[in-house]
């Protein structure tokens, strides 16, 4: 994620310049570019900048209907040391006019300015005036992974340091598959669940995190189908068939499993090479699972599995079928078990 001016979000917020007058953050996803935003604030004004009245928040209405108080709040002293920053949140096009002059007001020794919009086309006058200006900057926040500069920086924020490489290669595709809120959240109960424990982070403790839903037991279920645990299957079906799962569902999740083995079966590299690039992710003991199954079944017969599933589902979907539905999902989970396990 770069500024204007070829840096970093990330290096901008891990060192933010007391001569750079402004910073614009800007983008369609107001989750987004507000986790930067709360970043970049905490990084100008430290943890205690707005308890000390460092810090001064504005609207990109209250500037537009009176320019002059941002100006003032961008010169008036603290009764605390420290630097400062005035936040205007949410500016439109119409607070241009009021940024325009508080910037060329700015002087060494002013707080800094952060103002956040929406999402700016190039042709706007706000982001214009910040990607033309000599020090300030605007830095565009779009809806794509996080980088490993991001994912770095959102670890030292939850004090995770010791990570073993399978770890840190399941981190990474967890960024890359989570929205950034959610993974600092996944972070923090990480930093938790670690703590006090001094051993590296492992990808068993990252699947431990996850919280135990019904989707877990429809990955038990799948789990049980591919490992050939023809004994296991009905007990599942029906737990799961009193949670209010409903057999299209379960079919195709199984459908989505097949063909993840099949794609990891039939990779010339090899199925750990292929799950590796899964989306969403597979990490721990799920990961070995399915490395497992991928190497124990033959090809022909995951097309097979691929096949009778697909076939279930146009059967469920159809109209005019008798037969009961879930028991028609718990028959071909069965047969497939029992694939599983034929010689």
């Amino acid at each position: 994620m770069k500024t204007g001016r070829g840096l970093s979000l990330a290096s901008l917020i891990a060192k933010p310049d007391p001569g750079r007058p402004g910073v614009l953050l800007f983008g369609p996803d107001a989750m987004r570019v507000s986790l930067k935003r709360q970043d970049l604030v905490a990084a100008i004004v430290g943890p205690k900048g707005e308890e000390e009245m460092r810090l001064t928040r504005m609207s990109g209405d209250e500037v537009r209907r009176d320019p002059a108080q941002l100006v003032d709040a961008l010169k008036a002293a603290s009764f605390f040391p420290g630097p400062r920053a005035v936040l205007v949140d949410a500016a439109g096009e119409g607070a241009a006019p009021a940024v325009t002059a508080a910037l060329e007001e700015w002087r060494d020794g002013d707080a800094s300015l952060v103002v956040t919009a929406g999402a700016l086309k190039p042709t706007s006058k706000l982001r214009k005036l910040f990607e033309g200006h000599r020090v300030a900057v605007a830095a565009g926040i779009y809806d794509a992974p996080m980088s490993r500069e991001e994912i770095d920086a959102e670890l030292s924020r939850a004090g995770i340091s010791n990570i073993s490489p399978e770890a840190m290669a399941d981190l990474e595709a967890l960024g890359g598959a989570l929205d950034p809120g959610d993974f600092r959240q996944t972070l923090e109960r990480l930093g938790l669940y670690k703590l006090g424990d001094a051993t590296p982070l492992s990808s068993d403790d990252i699947a431990a995190i996850a919280p135990a839903t019904v989707e877990a037991g429809v990955d038990e279920l799948i789990g049980c189908t591919f490992d050939g645990a023809v004994d296991r299957i009905g007990p599942l079906v029906a737990r799961l068939s009193g949670q209010g799962q409903n057999a299209t569902s379960l079919v195709i999740a199984g459908l989505r499993h097949a063909r993840a083995l099949l794609a990891a079966k039939a990779n010339p590299q090899g199925p750990a090479s292929a799950l590796a690039r899964a989306r969403p992710p597979v990490f721990g003991p799920r990961r070995d699972r399915m490395i497992r199954q991928a190497t124990d079944w033959r090809l022909v017969r995951l097309e097979t599995a691929v096949r009778l599933l697909v076939d279930t589902d146009l059967a469920l979907r159809s109209a005019g079928q008798t037969a009961p539905q879930m028991a028609q999902a718990e028959r071909v989970f069965i047969r497939l078990a029992m694939l599983r396990r034929a010689r």
